[in-house]
């Protein structure tokens, strides 16, 4: 397990570095973060970009280690460690484009990859995140919010340092690693809660169960309006099998009350993959 996550981690340290050296950097496109001050102190004094890296998270290592846990610090320092060497080696490989587009595209991609495996392996490749972390318990933001803003602040600077263009594509290419990022986590079979309100629960349960191959559980509820016993119909499906479901219920009852919502984690139970009929 341990070396298992080890090997992830520099993976994904790896990709990141791919994304900066071969794509992003040489076309002065910028990631958020920790990373794109770094970008923007190496352009200015000419220094490598991993050494920035390195020095500039090392603070974070220590917050992460005594807010955090030791694994989780351990892992970080894994993964800056990995990252800065990566840069270091590829800053003198040639890029694979230098089409701005391109470059901004996939280098979004390949750098969320390699940040969505640390994280989702249990380390962390920039240390704004534990910053946010720790400002949050003294100000009125949320610790997404706080990176939003941390991020903003950075790519104005860019656009003073580099161009105004090149800040629009720094936000564009930070977009695209951030639902890169989404996606590693949570994969591609994203769990989804549904909630079904109606008369005709069961037939609508026995059609998920014969249909997706799921199962459901049937709760007990109450119209606030009108205060009659309801039967909710509650399940948990992938992302790809939503509009499946929401086929079943409008062929059962067109007028079913539908809630669906994404949810983080799904443990125990009978909850597998199944094929689709």
């Amino acid at each position: 397990m341990i070396s298992k996550r080890i090997f992830f981690i520099c993976l994904g340290a790896v990709l990141m570095a791919v994304g900066l050296e071969l794509f992003l950097v040489p076309n002065q496109v910028l990631d958020g973060g920790i990373v794109g001050i770094s970008i923007i102190l190496s352009y200015l004094t000419g220094w490598k970009l991993g050494l920035f890296i390195f020095v500039l998270n090392i603070p974070f290592f220590f917050i992460g280690y005594k807010q955090i846990g030791k694994t989780f610090a351990l892992s970080t320092l894994l993964g800056i460690s990995v990252l800065s060497i990566s840069t270091y080696i590829l800053h003198s490989a040639e890029v694979f484009t230098d089409d701005l587009l391109l470059a901004t595209v996939f280098g979004g991609i390949v750098l969320g990859a390699g940040v969505g495996i640390v994280i989702r392996y249990g380390g962390s490749l920039d240390g704004t995140e534990i910053l946010a972390i720790l400002f949050n318990k003294n100000l009125p933001f949320s610790v997404g919010e706080m990176i939003m803003f941390f991020n903003l602040f950075i790519f104005t600077v860019a656009g003073f340092v580099f161009s105004w263009d090149r800040a629009m594509y720094s936000l564009m290419a930070y977009f695209i690693a951030f639902k890169v990022i989404d996606i590693v986590i949570q994969g591609m079979d994203e769990s989804k809660a549904a909630w079904i309100i109606s008369d005709n629960y069961l037939e609508i349960g026995d059609a998920i169960i014969d249909r997706l191959g799921r199962g459901v559980t049937y709760l007990n509820g109450q119209g606030g309006f009108t205060l009659h016993q309801k039967k909710v119909v509650f399940c948990v499906i992938t992302r790809l099998e939503e509009a499946k479901l929401k086929g079943i219920v409008e062929d059962i009852d067109p007028n079913a009350f539908l809630a669906v919502g994404s949810i983080a984690e799904v443990r125990g139970g009978r909850f597998k993959k199944k094929a689709i009929h």
